[in-house]
C-alpha cells in the first residue's frame, strides 16, 4: 500500500477510486491503467528499465516511419531503418531536434492517423512561444506520471490542493464545467501574473481557509507568497499541508528553505515542461528520479555530443508516448548533471544529479568563461535593500541589473553590485543598476532572476561552472 492510500481520507478516496478514473475514461485516457503500470516498473532494476525503453523505442520509431510524414523523409535522406535498432544509443544516428525545426515542420510532424490532437504552446519565456501538438496517449502518460509522483508523498487526487500557475491555458479554461471539476477535485488555482500586496494579502488568507494538503506552482511565486505572510505576520505552518511541489522554474536553496520554514512542509522539486513532457521528480529521500518509462533523457555538450556522468550537458528528451506529434531527440534548452547514485528510497528509476537551469541562466564573462548566474544572484541576495532583481546579459559589454530598492538600498549599494559584477565578468564590462518599482513577470506569470543574450563558445559551454 502506497503513502497516499494509507493517508487519505473517504471523500479524497472516493475521488481518486471512482471519480477521476470515470472521468479519464470518458476522455478516453488510460490515466488509470498508466498509473498502476507505473507504480510497478518504478521498482524494477535498471536493466530492466531501460529494455522497455529499448521496446517503446522500437515501437514509436517504427510509427513515425510508418505514418509521419516529417521522420518519414528524415529517415529517408540519412538512410536510417527503424528495424535495425538494437540498443539506446543508435538514436545518436538522428540529429537533434530543435524548437525551429518544430516552427518550420509542424504540419508535417503530426501523424496521419492522428485524431483529437489538442493544441499546446510553451509561454515563451526564452523567446517565440512554441506551438505544438499532444494526442490522448501523451496526456494519459503525462498525468499519471505527475499522479505517481505526487502519491510517493502522501497525497492523492482528490486531496485539496492549491495551484498558484501563470499560464494562460489554466487561467483561460475556468468556464463551468472547470470550475464544478475543480471543486469536485478539491482544487483551487490562484493566478500568479500579479503579485501586488492586496493580492498576496488574499493568497494567503485563501491557503488559510482551503488548509491545503498540498500546494503545486512556480518556486518563485510560492516562496513570494511565503515571504509575505512572514512579514505579515499569518501563520501558515499549521494548516496540515504536507508538500509544496515546485515545477516549471529553477527551484534555488533559499526558496525552498523559505517555503519549508514558512508554510511547515517539505518540498518536492518536479522538472518538465509542456513540450518535453513530465520528466523529473524529487522523492521524499532527495532523489530526482526521471520518468524513465516514458522519456529518454540524453545529456549533450553544444556540438551535440554525450558528455560523461557527473559532468554537465544538456537536456535531449524523446518522450516515448509521443506517436501523434513525435518529439525525438528534443532539445530542452535545460542543463543538468546525471547522477550515478543509487537512491535510498529503492526505486530503480535513473537520477538527476543537480538541474542547473536553462542555458540562458548562464552568464559568459568577458573573457570567454561561462559561470552560472547563482555568481551573480548570491551577490544581489545578500545585500540589504534589495527586495526583488533581474539581470539581464546584454552583451559581453552590458550587463543590466534591476533591482526593487528598499529603505536601505543607495549609492554603497550600487557600487558593491557593480565592483562585484565586474570582478566576475571582467573589469571593462558596463554594468548598469536601474531602481525599478517591481520586477514584471514573463508572460507566463514566471519569474526569471537571470536571461543572458550571450551564446557561450562550443568549447566552453561544456565547460559551465556553478557557484
Amino acid at each position: 500500500m502506497t503513502a497516499a492510500a494509507s493517508a487519505c481520507g473517504p471523500y479524497t478516496r472516493f475521488v481518486a477510486g471512482v471519480a477521476f478514473p470515470l472521468q479519464e475514461r470518458l476522455k478516453r485516457h488510460d490515466t488509470v491503467a498508466v498509473r498502476r503500470a507505473l507504480e510497478r516498473s518504478q521498482w524494477w532494476p535498471a536493466e530492466r528499465l531501460r529494455d522497455l525503453q529499448l521496446d517503446r523505442l522500437r515501437r514509436l520509431l517504427a510509427e513515425c516511419a510508418d505514418g509521419v510524414p516529417y521522420y518519414q523523409d528524415l529517415f529517408r535522406r540519412l538512410g536510417f531503418d527503424p528495424r535495425a535498432v538494437t540498443r539506446l544509443e543508435d538514436l545518436e544516428a538522428l540529429p537533434l531536434l530543435t524548437k525551429a525545426d518544430i516552427r518550420a515542420h509542424t504540419a508535417q510532424m503530426k501523424h496521419r492517423q492522428a485524431r483529437g490532437l489538442a493544441r499546446f504552446n510553451t509561454g515563451g519565456s526564452s523567446g517565440e512561444p512554441l506551438v505544438f501538438f499532444i494526442g490522448t496517449e501523451r496526456v494519459s502518460h503525462d498525468v499519471a506520471a505527475k499522479w505517481r509522483a505526487t502519491r510517493w508523498w502522501g497525497v492523492d487526487i482528490g486531496d485539496p490542493e492549491i495551484v498558484v500557475w501563470g499560464s494562460p491555458i489554466e487561467l483561460g479554461a475556468q468556464d463551468r464545467l472547470r470550475r464544478w471539476r475543480d471543486r469536485l477535485m478539491r482544487t483551487e488555482l490562484l493566478p500568479a501574473f500579479e503579485m501586488s500586496e492586496s493580492r498576496l494579502d488574499g493568497f494567503v488568507a485563501r491557503i488559510r481557509a482551503r488548509r491545503p494538503r498540498m500546494l503545486f506552482g512556480y518556486p518563485s511565486a510560492l516562496s513570494h507568497i511565503a515571504a509575505h505572510a512572514e512579514r505579515r505576520g499569518v501563520p501558515v505552518h499549521d494548516l496540515g499541508i504536507r508538500v509544496a511541489f515546485c515545477t516549471s522554474e529553477r527551484l534555488y536553496d533559499h526558496q525552498r528553505q523559505a517555503i519549508e520554514r514558512v508554510f511547515g512542509c517539505r518540498v518536492a522539486n518536479g522538472y518538465g515542461g509542456r513540450d518535453a513532457g513530465f520528466i523529473a521528480h524529487e522523492c521524499p529521500e532527495g532523489g530526482m528520479h526521471l520518468t524513465a518509462e516514458d522519456v529518454i533523457v540524453e545529456l549533450v555538450d553544444a556540438d551535440g555530443r554525450p558528455v560523461p556522468d557527473g559532468e554537465p550537458g544538456e537536456i535531449v528528451v524523446t518522450h516515448l508516448a509521443t506517436r501523434d506529434f513525435p518529439f525525438i531527440r528534443y532539445r530542452t534548452g535545460d542543463v543538468a548533471v546525471r547522477s550515478t547514485a543509487r537512491c535510498p528510497c529503492g526505486r530503480g528509476l535513473p537520477m538527476l544529479a543537480e538541474i542547473q537551469g536553462r542555458s540562458t541562466d548562464f552568464v559568459v564573462a568577458a573573457d570567454g568563461t561561462v559561470m552560472h548566474g547563482l555568481a551573480l544572484i548570491y551577490v544581489l541576495r545578500d545585500l540589504p535593500g534589495i527586495q526583488g532583481f533581474r539581470i539581464e546579459q546584454e552583451s559581453l559589454g552590458l550587463t543590466r541589473v534591476q533591482v526593487v530598492p528598499g529603505a536601505e538600498f543607495g549609492d554603497a549599494q550600487r557600487a558593491e553590485i557593480v565592483e562585484a559584477f565586474r570582478r566576475r565578468l571582467g573589469a571593462e564590462v558596463n554594468i548598469v543598476v536601474e531602481p525599478v518599482a517591481a520586477i514584471e513577470p514573463e508572460r507566463s506569470g514566471k519569474y526569471r532572476y537571470v536571461v543572458s543574450r550571450v551564446a557561450p563558445a562550443p568549447a566552453a559551454a561544456s565547460e559551465a561552472c556553478h557557484a
